[in-house]
């Protein structure tokens, strides 16, 4: 307790102490010291300098800070990094490989899918988790699970495109690109 200057008591707050935290992000143990309220995508782009998975309302409702926990996709930008001490996280950055692009990357540039791409890597986490569950998800499927990701550029038919193309349901690279094979 201290004494205030006119002498009533006040009692001071503690401050929460910091914990460690261990996370395999994209196959790679990372053990950061975090406060209690610190977010995941917090540690994801702070502690660990992954900036692929991007901050863009703090509050749940666009869908750009996706990643995949355990498999699953959640909302980094709400969820506490202390609530995923020990589990497999993947981002964005951990679908390529050797420096290219995963299948479902390409999908996403051959249909124009990604336009700005700020939305991009939430999105394509969101379709990924669909496709390990169900790799021929019908139209409505795909738009269920994309319900919680925002894109203010493509309108969504490019999106929808990329995942069936992705997914061998007959849909055609729209782009003609100079590195295709």
């Amino acid at each position: 307790m201290l004494d205030s200057p006119n002498n009533t008591v006040v009692t001071a707050k503690a401050r929460p102490k910091p914990r460690l935290v261990t996370l395999a992000i994209n196959g790679e143990t990372h053990e950061v010291m975090v406060r209690p309220h610190v977010m995941l995508l917090e540690v994801i782009r702070d502690h660990v300098g992954l900036t692929g998975t991007k901050d863009g309302c703090e509050s749940g409702t666009c869908g750009a800070c996706t990643v995949l926990l355990e498999g699953k996709p959640i909302l980094a930008c709400i969820t506490l990094a202390v609530e995923c001490d020990g589990m497999h996280v993947q981002t964005i950055e951990g679908l390529s490989e050797n420096g290219k692009l995963s299948d479902l990357q390409e999908a996403f540039l051959d249909q124009a899918a990604t336009q700005c791409g700020f939305c991009t890597p939430g999105v394509i986490m969101s379709a990924k988790a669909l496709l390990d569950n169900n790799p021929k998800p019908s139209v409505p499927q795909i738009k269920k699970a994309l319900e919680g990701n925002l894109c203010r550029c493509t309108g969504y038919n490019s999106i929808v495109d990329a995942i069936l193309q992705y997914s061998g349901q007959g849909v055609e690279p729209l782009m003609k690109r100079d590195d295709a094979p």
